[in-house]
């Protein structure tokens, strides 16, 4: 399992939380939204998901990970 921290930027509620978290575990990642500090924790399965997916997966969300 790797663990990964990705700078995101338009985050700002509760929704955005559920939104990106619910949308990283559709794919097989676990996420944590960190509003505070505009992050998200992600821990995944290297040989099942690659982190242009899971970068893809946050922005068919609407927001931008830098």
């Amino acid at each position: 399992m790797k663990n990964m921290t990705l700078q995101v930027e338009g985050m700002s509620c509760q929704h955005c939380v559920n939104s990106i978290e619910g949308a990283l575990a559709e794919i097989g990642a676990a996420g944590k939204v960190h509003l505070e500090n505009n992050t998200v924790d992600v821990t995944y399965d290297e040989s099942r998901i690659t982190l242009e997916r899971i970068k893809e997966a946050i922005e068919e969300q609407g927001y931008d990970v830098l």
